[in-house]
């Protein structure tokens, strides 16, 4: 994606931003309309609005390791990451606009969730989905977002790879 820098800038600010916003308003309202026993079925109970406090990671992954590592690894070595990956697509002016957004989503839900690590010791996750055998763990908004960024580079490598393969004739 070629800008002059200030159009980059503004456009890579704007996207985490959105995301961010989207993570802490959504988590704001589920803080404060729903108790942690509250469970709301939607979608033919497809889907599931319940609020959990997940002082871990991803499916409470470290839930239970000591504090002082708990920071590190959940806080710490994220904000590194998310400076990194934020310098790098300011930096980097050859990046095409579907790896642009995706690593600002990317670091969108990362700050999003970090936010809350800081300010509430813990994330706020609200969304369960149901469907058939495929069951997911409680999210969030910052973590569809992450999810979000890694498929659309994943899916991006996928074709650039098979785009790049020789094709061999059949004789």
């Amino acid at each position: 994606m070629r800008t002059n820098r200030v159009t980059r800038i503004i456009i890579v600010l704007l996207l985490v931003l959105a995301n961010v916003s989207c993570d802490q308003v959504s988590k704001k309202i589920v803080r404060t309309k729903l108790n942690e026993s509250d469970v709301i079925e939607m979608l033919s109970n497809h889907l599931t609005l319940m609020r959990v406090e997940n002082s871990g990671a991803f499916l409470s992954f470290g839930d239970s390791l000591s504090h002082s590592v708990k920071n590190i690894l959940l806080s710490v070595l994220p904000i590194i990451a998310l400076v990194f990956a934020l310098f790098y697509v300011l930096k980097k002016e050859s990046i095409n606009i579907s790896s642009l957004i995706a690593i600002c989503f990317i670091i969108g839900g990362g700050i999003g969730n970090i936010f809350d690590r800081i300010a509430y010791g813990s994330v706020t996750d609200f969304l369960y989905l149901h469907f058939g055998v495929l069951h997911t763990g409680v999210f969030n908004m910052a973590d569809l977002s992450i999810t979000t960024g890694a498929i659309i580079i994943i899916l991006q490598s996928t074709f650039k790879k098979m785009s790049q393969q020789p094709v061999h004739e059949v004789k």
